[in-house]
């Protein structure tokens, strides 16, 4: 498997630690422009899991959990 490839386990670690600080940020006001924000990250997170992703992309959804520190 090539470096920043993710296996499956990984994956399904990642979205369960995703979808925890999403009911986390359900918690938060609606009107909270942080719950909003980080919420659009965490929708882009899942999305770029559950595609066949390129290098890129793969590179993005690396930065954008590294970003997050989950």
């Amino acid at each position: 498997m090539a470096t920043g490839q993710w296996s499956q386990k990984r994956c399904d670690e990642k979205t369960a630690v995703v979808q925890a600080e999403m009911d986390r940020m359900t918690k938060l006001p609606a009107h909270s422009n942080y719950a909003t924000h980080r919420m659009r990250v965490l929708n882009k997170i899942l999305h770029l899991i559950s595609i066949q992703r390129s290098s890129s992309q793969d590179e993005e959804l690396e930065l954008l959990f590294s970003g997050l520190s989950l």
